[in-house]
């Protein structure tokens, strides 16, 4: 999962996706050769020469300047999260000037004890801590039932045996009938994972889960092969949970400051409506044992300062 090949195929997804019409270039009555934008017409839109485009597609030259990426950006008609996407295959640092694209394999994650505070201060609600690779590295009692009831509530403890969303979203039966719009649930699985490849070009353990996917999913295939991405922030879904039936719930990712890569993930629904005592619900059957008093995913040996 090199970069540079990562940030050609990203280059020519998007350039496929752009008519000369969406960006104000004359159509005449020609058969075109290509779907969407030609790579003449995206450089001229740029400011940049055809020949440099092309090299830089090809992922022959070395480096691009963060004025010729914002300039691809603009003429891509790129989102923010996008963009961020398209500095991070460039290896170069990302638009905040902070945080650089990493490309060294990445340590291995643990869940720190501020983040355990972090979690148990959202009380009852519905938590999980993921990390860069989407593997599940905590959660409390009713994020477990939430998203997998049926899985070993302590399998967070273990790396070999981690949860991962993305594999259960593709390949677990129970996570599927999960989400009523399933599709949609995919489409920002697979976007997140584009943007995780990003930031983890070297990863071999990510490499590898993409591999696996690919392999036994076509649908993940399908999905992968768009280049699309989705930002960690704010998504409702409509979920059909075998004990406590449907509900419309909105699921929350936030950065955890001093986790690079982890993200904590907090369902909620609307006061007073079905689906929030579906969930208050689903927390009360979620008895607290020994085992949950803390979040799952941490040494039972760590105790909370």
């Amino acid at each position: 999962m090199r970069n540079k090949s990562q940030l050609g195929r990203f280059l020519r997804t998007r350039r496929a996706q752009l008519q000369p019409s969406d960006v104000g270039l004359p159509l005449f009555d020609e058969r075109r050769r290509v779907p969407g934008l030609r790579r003449d017409e995206l450089a001229r839109l740029a400011g940049v020469s055809e020949s440099y485009y092309t090299r830089l597609e090809q992922g022959v030259s070395l480096n691009a300047s963060t004025e010729v990426l914002d300039a691809l950006a603009t003429a891509l008609r790129l989102d923010e999260t996008e963009h961020r996407h398209l500095y991070d295959l460039a290896g170069v640092g990302r638009k905040n000037g902070n945080d650089r694209a990493r490309t060294r394999a990445p340590a291995p994650e643990r869940v720190t004890a501020r983040a355990l505070q972090l979690i148990a201060a959202f009380g009852s609600a519905p938590v999980i801590v993921l990390g860069r690779r989407s593997d599940v590295l905590a959660w409390n009692a009713a994020g477990h039932a939430l998203f997998a009831g049926h899985l070993d509530p302590e399998s967070p403890q273990d790396p070999e045996r981690r949860p991962n969303t993305a594999r259960l979203v593709f390949l677990d039966a129970h996570t599927r009938e999960l989400y009523e719009d399933w599709p949609k649930k995919a489409a920002d699985v697979v976007g997140r994972l584009r943007l995780a490849v990003g930031r983890y070009a070297d990863d071999p353990r990510l490499a590898a889960l993409i591999g696996e996917l690919a392999m036994n999913s076509d649908e993940f295939s399908a999905l992968w092969s768009e280049h699309r991405v989705r930002a960690w922030d704010v998504a409702d879904y409509r979920m059909h949970h075998p004990l406590v039936g449907p509900m419309d719930v909105t699921q929350q990712a936030m950065r955890i400051p001093d986790a690079p890569g982890q993200r904590i993930v907090v369902v909620t629904a609307e006061p007073g409506s079905p689906s929030q005592a579906a969930l208050t619900l689903l927390a009360q059957a979620a008895v607290p044992s020994e085992h949950h008093r803390t979040a799952h995913g941490a040494p039972r040996t760590q105790s909370m300062p």
